[in-house]
């Protein structure tokens, strides 16, 4: 149990390093949009997109056989 609570706290703080040293605001173009944000959000939400892009893909997967 104290392995969890251990291992929670560093990856909380492995977290909070990377979006501190990732606030660098950048342009994103795409087609006809353009918009700002900052580094660590778009890897955030490009990781959330992956994960459940291979979530739902996994879930066909086992649906179909």
């Amino acid at each position: 149990m104290r392995y969890k609570l251990i291992s929670t706290l560093i990856l909380i703080g492995v977290v909070v390093i990377f979006v501190i040293q990732n606030v660098t605001v950048v342009e994103i173009k795409f087609l006809l949009w353009s918009f700002e944000m900052s580094r660590s959000l778009l890897y955030f939400i490009l990781i959330t997109i992956g994960i459940v892009s291979g979530w739902l893909l996994n879930s066909y997967y086992r649906h179909k056989k």
